[in-house]
Protein backbone atom coordinates (compact mmCIF):
# COMPACT_ATOMS: atom_id res chain seq x y z
CA UNK A 1 0.00 0.00 0.00
CA UNK A 2 1.36 3.22 -1.02
CA UNK A 3 0.98 6.28 1.32
CA UNK A 4 1.45 10.04 1.57
CA UNK A 5 1.72 12.01 3.86
CA UNK A 6 1.45 15.92 3.47
CA UNK A 7 2.64 17.48 6.23
CA UNK A 8 4.52 20.74 6.84
CA UNK A 9 6.15 19.92 10.08
CA UNK A 10 9.38 16.63 10.31
CA UNK A 11 8.15 15.45 13.43
CA UNK A 12 4.84 14.20 12.49
CA UNK A 13 6.45 13.02 9.20
CA UNK A 14 9.13 11.04 11.61
CA UNK A 15 6.41 10.05 13.93
CA UNK A 16 4.43 8.78 11.32
CA UNK A 17 6.88 6.48 9.81
CA UNK A 18 7.81 5.41 13.21
CA UNK A 19 4.04 4.53 13.87
CA UNK A 20 3.60 2.53 10.21
CA UNK A 21 6.95 0.91 9.81
CA UNK A 22 5.68 -2.58 11.13
CA UNK A 23 3.15 -2.22 9.06
CA UNK A 24 3.81 -5.06 6.16
CA UNK A 25 3.68 -3.91 2.75
CA UNK A 26 3.55 -0.30 3.05
CA UNK A 27 5.95 2.09 1.32
CA UNK A 28 5.42 5.72 2.60
CA UNK A 29 6.37 9.43 0.98
CA UNK A 30 6.63 12.39 2.29
CA UNK A 31 5.59 16.38 1.11
CA UNK A 32 5.44 19.84 2.86
CA UNK A 33 3.35 22.01 0.71
CA UNK A 34 0.38 21.04 -1.51
CA UNK A 35 2.47 21.54 -4.54
CA UNK A 36 4.66 18.96 -3.81
CA UNK A 37 1.78 16.42 -2.81
CA UNK A 38 -0.18 17.28 -5.64
CA UNK A 39 2.96 16.15 -7.88
CA UNK A 40 3.37 13.23 -6.06
CA UNK A 41 0.09 12.24 -5.99
CA UNK A 42 0.28 12.25 -9.96
CA UNK A 43 3.34 10.70 -9.73
CA UNK A 44 2.89 7.86 -7.44
CA UNK A 45 -1.20 7.16 -7.69
CA UNK A 46 -1.12 6.30 -3.91
CA UNK A 47 -4.08 4.49 -1.93
CA UNK A 48 -3.64 6.86 0.96
CA UNK A 49 -3.31 10.49 1.73
CA UNK A 50 -2.65 11.79 5.39
CA UNK A 51 -3.04 15.46 5.13
CA UNK A 52 -2.57 17.96 7.39
CA UNK A 53 -4.92 21.58 7.11
CA UNK A 54 -2.32 23.75 7.82
CA UNK A 55 -0.14 23.97 4.91
CA UNK A 56 2.33 26.60 3.44
CA UNK A 57 0.99 28.00 0.33
CA UNK A 58 -2.67 26.90 -0.27
CA UNK A 59 -3.81 24.57 2.61
CA UNK A 60 -5.17 21.10 3.09
CA UNK A 61 -8.61 21.97 2.40
CA UNK A 62 -7.69 23.46 -0.88
CA UNK A 63 -5.11 20.47 -1.39
CA UNK A 64 -8.42 17.93 -0.77
CA UNK A 65 -10.47 19.71 -3.32
CA UNK A 66 -7.49 19.50 -5.72
CA UNK A 67 -6.61 15.71 -5.34
CA UNK A 68 -10.42 14.77 -5.70
CA UNK A 69 -10.66 16.64 -8.78
CA UNK A 70 -7.62 14.59 -9.77
CA UNK A 71 -8.79 11.30 -8.84
CA UNK A 72 -12.67 11.26 -7.61
CA UNK A 73 -12.14 8.22 -5.52
CA UNK A 74 -9.17 9.50 -3.63
CA UNK A 75 -8.74 8.38 -0.64
CA UNK A 76 -8.15 11.10 1.95
CA UNK A 77 -7.36 10.82 5.82
CA UNK A 78 -7.06 14.12 7.54
CA UNK A 79 -4.68 14.15 10.30
CA UNK A 80 -4.58 17.81 12.20
CA UNK A 81 -4.13 19.78 15.00
CA UNK A 82 -7.60 21.28 15.07
CA UNK A 83 -10.59 18.87 16.63
CA UNK A 84 -13.11 21.23 15.97
CA UNK A 85 -16.14 19.85 14.32
CA UNK A 86 -16.30 22.61 11.76
CA UNK A 87 -12.97 21.87 10.36
CA UNK A 88 -13.90 18.23 10.52
CA UNK A 89 -17.24 19.23 8.37
CA UNK A 90 -15.34 21.30 5.86
CA UNK A 91 -12.79 18.74 5.47
CA UNK A 92 -15.18 15.98 4.95
CA UNK A 93 -17.33 18.22 2.36
CA UNK A 94 -14.01 18.76 0.44
CA UNK A 95 -13.80 15.07 -0.39
CA UNK A 96 -11.58 13.57 2.88
CA UNK A 97 -13.11 9.92 3.56
CA UNK A 98 -11.87 10.87 7.44
CA UNK A 99 -10.80 13.02 9.99
CA UNK A 100 -9.09 12.52 13.02
CA UNK A 101 -7.02 14.79 15.70
CA UNK A 102 -3.50 14.81 16.49
CA UNK A 103 -3.98 13.84 19.73
CA UNK A 104 -5.34 10.56 19.53
CA UNK A 105 -3.84 7.47 20.75
CA UNK A 106 -1.57 5.90 18.05
CA UNK A 107 -3.78 2.52 17.98
CA UNK A 108 -6.56 4.97 17.24
CA UNK A 109 -4.56 6.43 14.40
CA UNK A 110 -3.88 2.69 13.10
CA UNK A 111 -7.30 2.19 12.70
CA UNK A 112 -8.52 5.44 10.78
CA UNK A 113 -5.49 4.52 8.41
CA UNK A 114 -7.00 1.13 7.94
CA UNK A 115 -10.37 2.07 7.52
CA UNK A 116 -9.85 4.68 4.83
CA UNK A 117 -7.36 2.98 2.82
CA UNK A 118 -10.35 -0.14 2.72
CA UNK A 119 -12.45 2.26 1.10
CA UNK A 120 -14.35 2.93 4.76
CA UNK A 121 -15.36 6.47 6.44
CA UNK A 122 -13.62 7.17 9.73
CA UNK A 123 -14.20 9.59 12.03
CA UNK A 124 -13.37 9.08 15.77
CA UNK A 125 -16.25 8.79 18.37
CA UNK A 126 -15.68 12.00 20.03
CA UNK A 127 -16.15 13.95 16.97
CA UNK A 128 -18.55 12.63 15.68
CA UNK A 129 -20.36 13.63 18.69
CA UNK A 130 -19.50 16.78 18.75
CA UNK A 131 -20.02 17.16 15.20
CA UNK A 132 -24.07 15.85 15.42
CA UNK A 133 -24.70 17.98 18.62
CA UNK A 134 -23.00 21.15 16.98
CA UNK A 135 -25.92 21.06 14.46
CA UNK A 136 -28.35 20.92 17.46
CA UNK A 137 -26.50 24.20 19.76
CA UNK A 138 -27.11 27.46 19.21
CA UNK A 139 -25.62 30.13 18.27
CA UNK A 140 -24.25 28.62 14.99
CA UNK A 141 -20.46 28.61 14.18
CA UNK A 142 -19.41 31.89 13.15
CA UNK A 143 -18.02 30.19 9.51
CA UNK A 144 -20.32 27.48 9.42
CA UNK A 145 -22.05 29.72 6.31
CA UNK A 146 -18.81 29.92 4.46
CA UNK A 147 -17.35 27.22 1.58
CA UNK A 148 -14.27 25.49 1.67
CA UNK A 149 -13.13 27.85 -0.82
CA UNK A 150 -13.99 30.45 0.93
CA UNK A 151 -12.28 29.22 4.39
CA UNK A 152 -9.20 28.92 2.19
CA UNK A 153 -8.94 32.69 1.08
CA UNK A 154 -10.06 33.77 4.51
CA UNK A 155 -7.00 32.05 5.90
CA UNK A 156 -4.38 33.65 2.96
CA UNK A 157 -5.79 36.93 3.43
CA UNK A 158 -4.92 36.05 7.49
CA UNK A 159 -1.40 35.20 6.44
CA UNK A 160 -0.96 38.57 4.49
CA UNK A 161 -1.47 37.14 1.24
CA UNK A 162 -2.70 39.96 -1.69
CA UNK A 163 -5.73 39.70 -3.66
CA UNK A 164 -3.49 39.00 -6.70
CA UNK A 165 -1.14 36.51 -4.70
CA UNK A 166 -4.70 34.49 -3.49
CA UNK A 167 -5.93 34.29 -6.93
CA UNK A 168 -2.52 32.70 -8.32
CA UNK A 169 -2.57 30.47 -5.31
CA UNK A 170 -5.95 29.33 -6.32
CA UNK A 171 -5.87 29.37 -9.43
CA UNK A 172 -8.88 31.93 -10.14
CA UNK A 173 -8.93 35.47 -11.14
CA UNK A 174 -8.34 38.27 -8.91
CA UNK A 175 -12.51 39.28 -9.84
CA UNK A 176 -13.50 36.47 -8.67
CA UNK A 177 -11.35 36.61 -5.53
CA UNK A 178 -12.56 40.30 -4.80
CA UNK A 179 -16.00 39.28 -5.18
CA UNK A 180 -15.51 36.41 -2.94
CA UNK A 181 -14.13 38.75 0.06
CA UNK A 182 -17.22 40.80 -0.69
CA UNK A 183 -19.50 38.25 -0.29
CA UNK A 184 -18.20 37.24 2.90
CA UNK A 185 -18.03 40.37 4.72
CA UNK A 186 -22.08 40.16 4.08
CA UNK A 187 -21.61 36.94 5.26
CA UNK A 188 -19.72 37.64 8.63
CA UNK A 189 -21.29 40.97 9.31
CA UNK A 190 -17.54 42.41 8.11
CA UNK A 191 -17.37 46.37 6.77
CA UNK A 192 -13.16 46.11 5.77
CA UNK A 193 -10.63 43.51 4.92
CA UNK A 194 -9.20 43.99 8.19
CA UNK A 195 -12.20 42.45 10.10
CA UNK A 196 -11.87 39.54 8.03
CA UNK A 197 -7.95 38.74 9.08
CA UNK A 198 -9.31 39.56 12.65
CA UNK A 199 -12.30 36.62 12.24
CA UNK A 200 -9.98 34.15 10.44
CA UNK A 201 -7.20 35.12 13.52
CA UNK A 202 -10.06 34.72 16.25
CA UNK A 203 -11.39 31.25 14.84
CA UNK A 204 -7.50 29.96 14.83
CA UNK A 205 -7.38 29.30 10.32
CA UNK A 206 -3.70 30.85 10.63
CA UNK A 207 -1.15 29.81 13.20
CA UNK A 208 1.43 31.80 12.70
CA UNK A 209 0.99 35.86 12.71
CA UNK A 210 -0.97 37.49 9.93
CA UNK A 211 0.57 40.74 8.56
CA UNK A 212 -1.59 43.40 7.18
CA UNK A 213 -3.87 42.35 3.98
CA UNK A 214 -4.04 44.41 1.17
CA UNK A 215 -6.77 44.75 -1.49
CA UNK A 216 -10.10 46.60 -1.47
CA UNK A 217 -12.22 47.16 2.08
Amino acid sequence: MKILIVDDHPIVRDGLHRLLAGEPGVELRDAETGKQALALFRQDCPDLVIVDLNLPGFSGLELIKRLTLEKTAARILVLSMHDEPIYAMRALQAGAAGYVSKDVPPAQLLEAIRRVAEGQSYLGHELAQELALSKLRAPAHPLEDLSPRDLELLRLLAEGSSLQQIADALGISYKTVANNCTQMKAKLGARRTADLVRIAVKNDLVTGSPAAADGPD
